[in-house]
């Protein structure tokens, strides 16, 4: 599968979660930082997707330690949250 077949078929995952929040948070972060994804970040988010959305959630607002397999550059990223739309 090409890489943009590929980036599509995880824009779809990411933002289908089943929560609005989960879909927020992931969709969100895919939506702003996809674009420039390496192949390793790509393969990094493909990764996190298969983790439960509490799980992400946890991580990304710090309430708990990712594992050191998910943990570095990209989750610090997600963790900034800057990327969620708020509705005013």
């Amino acid at each position: 599968m090409d890489h943009a077949d590929r980036l599509k078929r995880l824009q779809f995952r990411a933002w289908h979660r089943g929560t609005k929040e989960a879909d927020l948070l992931i969709g969100g972060f895919f939506d702003r930082f996809s674009a420039g994804w390496t192949q390793g970040e790509t393969d990094w988010f493909e990764a996190l997707l298969e983790v439960d959305d509490v799980t992400i959630m946890a991580w990304a607002i710090g309430t708990e330690t990712p594992p050191a397999d998910i943990d570095g550059p990209m989750m610090r990223r997600m963790q900034q949250l800057d990327y969620i739309p708020i509705a005013k």
